[in-house]
């Protein structure tokens, strides 16, 4: 992942300001995504050739090309916290002034992983909606241009074609493969049925995922030899402005772009400056802010391929084949103007559900060793009005059966279950050790039947999970996200077990930055002591605590703890 830093004219339009009367120098530095790092440094450095200051001191704005996902990791290394699926950025990227990323997607999950990362601004500067890209021939196949088609009859396509060869761009890196998965899911619906569908269609996708999107529209057809175009790529969701570039250079077979209903979360290039900006410098951001209003930038947007945040185009630009003249406003507010400091995208969408397919694209894909641990104390015997008056037990167990058969090949199962006396004084029993799914997944599915509470069974839990971690680093094997996945509704109810103060000190002494253990809790219910829970968690270099007061949710609280690295507590 490059940086490009584009320098033109900076020192020149400084130079011109001195002489002109401005003195002093704020140096402003901005880094933004690829497709429109040139439009913002085309007008800034129009604005500092014209006079730029502050109060009198002169203006100097240096504009790097950054990739989105490059510069997320940069940010959530400086805040100690890691995005899942980034890794570390290089020691080379640094964190600027003013970040235009790619989409406002980016801001919401590094605020739910870093509370105190708090930009100012975060507004639309432009848009590119995010279309499904077809070869031309394809396209006409499947009735284009007088047929319309929807997510959903995509998502149908998806599981009854046999030509289609769909493709997307990882989720975790890129933020058009995250709208178009969030709009596949969406389309599927909920239930038993959609959560079917929705595995079906990622590890559809999942099989034919590229990292970059770059790579990904590599592999649509180069030339019309049918043979090619049958076996290329034949369906992605890429951005409009992709579209553009694409065809701009005139290819054997053009692309065309399907503008699919529901509309999903547009690219957005939201102007976040950053929290630690000093007062001149956010001066100079709100100024370089304003001239990005202007007619000459929206049109510099059009030459690039990309719309005004409020859909329209300027000069220049390519439409695609039926393109809409205007496309729905990009609204996202990410601790701006909305008040929301946990932010919302478009369409509704928020850190949580960011992080709920993440997290499903994340246990189909990725390599991972996980023990799950149920508590299955007296309390689990517990009605749940909003589950047509099932246990907490009987809940639990259905989101263990829709969590196992998403995890992928890749991974590796244990069960334990834990109260009281569970075997002598120990509170927990294994009932499958960590063991690959390849051969062990109908034992695993079997076991989940025995998630049945113990009649007055206490909450066996420090020692529970002191065991479990020690298990997992025991058992811990490089290349994987080694992990502890503990459902509980209750608090620590021992008196043969350790102490809380034993269980810190002893998770602590644990700890070895070589071999990692993310330990996550997900509390059920609203007798659970989240402070309990959170302490303990904090003794430990990763993972996080989940709390959901309504137990239907826990399907979805559960595929959020995967694609989060830190915890979040849900309604």
């Amino acid at each position: 992942m490059a940086l490009v830093v584009v320098m033109g004219g900076s020192y020149y339009g400084y130079q011109q300001l001195a002489d002109d009367g401005c003195t002093g120098s704020i140096r402003l530095t901005v880094a933004a995504t690829g497709e429109v790092a040139p439009a913002i440094d085309q007008v800034a450095q129009r604005w500092v050739q014209e006079g730029a200051n502050v109060d009198g001191t002169c203006v100097a704005v240096s504009v790097s090309d950054v990739n989105s996902s490059t510069m997320a990791a940069a940010v959530a290394g400086e805040h100690q916290v890691t995005l899942a699926g980034l890794g570390k950025a290089p020691e080379s990227v640094k964190v600027p002034d003013v970040w235009v990323a790619d989409s406002s997607a980016w801001l919401l999950r590094l605020k739910s992983e870093a509370p105190g990362f708090v930009p100012s601004d975060n507004k639309p500067i432009a848009q590119s909606p995010v279309v499904l890209a077809m070869p031309k021939p394809v396209a006409e196949q499947m009735g284009w241009p007088n047929k319309k088609m929807s997510w959903a009859q995509l998502l149908k396509l998806m599981q009854t074609s046999t030509t289609l060869q769909p493709g997307i761009a990882n989720p975790t890196l890129d933020s058009v493969g995250l709208a178009g998965l969030l709009a596949i899911g969406q389309a599927a619906g909920a239930g038993e049925k959609a959560q079917a569908a929705k595995v079906t269609a990622m590890n559809a996708l999942a099989g034919s995922a590229s990292a970059l999107r770059d790579d990904l529209l590599e592999r649509f057809p180069r030339s019309n030899d049918p043979n090619d175009i049958g076996n290329s790529l034949s369906a992605a969701p890429v951005s409009e402005a992709n579209v553009v570039a694409y065809n701009a250079a005139k290819p054997p077979v053009p692309l065309v772009a399907l503008y699919l209903e529901p509309n999903p979360m547009p690219l957005d290039y939201p102007y976040a400056v950053m929290p630690e900006v000093d007062l001149q410098k956010q001066k100079a951001a709100a100024g370089l802010r304003t001239q990005l209003a202007s007619a000459t930038f929206k049109n510099a947007l059009g030459a690039a391929g990309l719309r005004s945040p409020d859909g329209s185009f300027g000069a220049g630009f390519a439409r695609p084949l039926g393109a809409p003249d205007a496309s729905p406003p990009a609204s996202n507010t990410v601790g701006g103007g909305s008040g929301d400091n946990g932010g919302t995208a478009a369409a509704g969408l928020d850190a949580s559900a960011l992080s709920q397919v993440i997290g499903s694209w994340n246990a189909i894909t990725q390599p991972g060793r996980v023990l799950a641990v149920f508590d299955v104390s007296g309390s689990m015997n517990t009605k749940v009005p909003t589950a047509d008056n099932q246990s907490r037990a009987a809940v639990t167990r259905k989101a263990a059966a829709a969590g196992l058969a998403m995890f992928g090949e890749k991974w590796a199962v244990g069960v334990w279950l834990f109260s009281t006396e569970m075997v002598g004084k120990r509170p927990w029993k294994q009932i499958v050790p960590i063991s690959p799914l390849t051969t062990s997944r109908p034992v695993l599915q079997e076991s989940i039947s025995q998630i049945v509470p113990k009649e007055d069974g206490n909450t066996g839990l420090y020692d529970t999970v002191l065991d479990a971690y020690k298990e997992v680093k025991r058992t811990w094997q490089p290349g994987r996200v080694n992990s502890v996945i503990l459902f509980t509704d209750g608090k620590n109810e021992n008196d043969d077990g350790i102490k809380l103060p034993k269980l810190l000190s002893e998770l602590k002494r644990l700890n070895d930055a070589k071999k990692p253990v993310r330990l996550v809790i997900i509390g059920i219910g609203d007798q659970v002591s989240e402070t309990e829970l959170q302490t303990i968690v904090k003794a430990t270099p990763a993972g996080g605590v989940f709390v959901t007061k309504d137990p239907a949710k826990m399907s979805a609280i559960f595929v959020e703890a995967i694609g989060r690295r830190t915890g979040a507590s849900s309604g």
